[in-house]
């Protein structure tokens, strides 16, 4: 059976969509439009919690955001790489998706995944257009097809967004949906070790972050993105 989903989501990690792109999820499915997330590995070489918990914590935030569908591809944490076998496998999901909007992770940033991730989705959105690369699903022949737009968002580093968005609105279901990832995240009962992301005052660097892409806008949170080609408006006066 095939499913459309307007906005397709893809993170290195489980939780990479829910730290940098909930909010526009959020935002976008308020509007009626479908959204789905694809995660790349299963974050199995994380410190904190396995690969059991994030599957479970996965389903969690799956949950709060009203996702169509969530797709773990056990590519490897750390290990997988930008090559045609893979691009494949993420050519098999646009396909049988076909989403009009495809995020992906940031094209550089503290985790050496993330801009690799990056590449890799970008590269297979392209390749997934050509008819001549052949993929199958549940046994049958796929056809060729490529997103609309692809679009980078900005996680551990800053970097200067070509568009935000305002997500105000969702900022508080967007922190419900990381906390839904209780074992990465600050707990005082854990005894889990301590990481870049588990210390008690993170999600006021969430948020300020949120604030300072916000005030581009005039909005108090936002979240911002980075295009891979240049966008276009009809009308100047749509733009904030």
């Amino acid at each position: 059976m095939k499913q459309q989903i307007d906005i397709l989501a893809f993170g290195a990690h489980p939780d990479d969509v829910e730290l940098s792109a909930a909010g526009i999820l959020l935002a976008h499915k308020a509007k009626g439009y479908s959204i789905g997330i694809i995660d790349l590995t299963e974050g199995e070489l994380g410190t904190r919690g396995t690969v059991e918990t994030r599957y479970a914590e996965a389903k969690k935030s799956a949950e709060i955001l009203g996702l169509s569908a969530r797709v773990n591809l056990n590519l490897g944490d750390g290990r997988f790489q930008n090559t045609p076998e893979e691009q494949a496998k993420i050519i098999e999901q646009i396909r049988r998706f076909r989403p009009k909007i495809v995020l992906c992770n940031a094209p550089s940033d503290r985790h050496p995944d993330h801009g690799r991730g990056s590449k890799l989705v970008a590269d297979a959105c392209f390749f997934s257009g050509l008819r001549k690369i052949e993929t199958e699903w549940e046994g049958e022949k796929q056809e060729a097809y490529r997103p609309e737009f692809v679009y980078q968002y900005i996680q551990d580093y800053f970097l200067e967004p070509d568009l935000v968005i305002d997500v105000t609105e969702f900022v508080n279901t967007k922190i419900e949906c990381i906390k839904a990832f209780n074992t990465q995240f600050y707990s005082p009962d854990s005894k889990e070790p301590a990481t870049p992301i588990s210390g008690e005052h993170f999600f006021e660097y969430i948020r300020s972050r949120m604030s300072g892409l916000g005030r581009f806008i005039g909005a108090q949170y936002a979240e911002g993105l980075i295009c891979t080609r240049t966008p276009g408006v009809k009308d100047l006066f749509d733009l904030k």
